[in-house]
């Protein structure tokens, strides 16, 4: 199996993880920081917004069942690409949303996928997301991984996850991976 690899931001990591991990065709994702100037961030140091890393999650994908566009596809529509540096009660630069391409076809696809999006008129405000370039993931410590199948009923789980899958599964179903 051919395998590629995407870095995404959007918000919190235990939110997008717990989406793209539902996704058909994604074999593997993992959380974790990417885009700031520190070796091997700790999470304690992200969140104090210090960094200049964002919370993201790298996604490894099979682009014959998966293409790069369909997952930016449900990035743009599963997290609010319209707030600077927030994703819900998520406040910082470590929650902004940035497209980081690891290759130029990413690079002109993520671009061409953003434009698409202003052009629709599905969000009434500017689309904020950043498209840079990808140069280091940090996996997040292993109490970050999986976080959502492993505390599904924690507060935060079912308040603020449990919706964006919701609407994954409604607004997506035909993407998602049978149970």
């Amino acid at each position: 199996m051919t395998t590629d690899k995407a870095t995404l931001a959007g918000g919190c990591f235990w939110c997008t993880e717990a989406i793209f991990q539902r996704l058909k065709g994604v074999v593997s994702v993992e959380s974790g920081y990417s885009g700031g100037e520190m070796d091997n961030p700790s999470y304690d140091k992200v969140s104090m917004g210090t960094t200049n890393h964002a919370e993201a999650i790298q996604i490894t994908f099979d682009p014959t069942v998966i293409a790069y566009k369909t997952l930016l596809d449900v990035f743009w529509k599963l997290h609010d690409p319209t707030t600077l540096n927030r994703q819900g009660e998520d406040v910082g630069t470590q929650y902004r949303s940035v497209i980081f391409y690891h290759t130029p076809e990413q690079k002109k696809i993520a671009l061409e996928s953003k434009q698409d999006l202003e052009k629709s008129g599905y969000y009434s405000a500017p689309i904020v997301t950043q498209i840079e370039p990808f140069e280091k993931f940090f996996k997040a410590e292993d109490y970050h991984q999986a976080y959502y199948e492993i505390n599904q009923t924690n507060p935060y789980c079912r308040i603020v996850i449990d919706p964006k899958i919701q609407k994954l599964y409604k607004d997506f179903k035909p993407l998602v991976k049978e149970a």
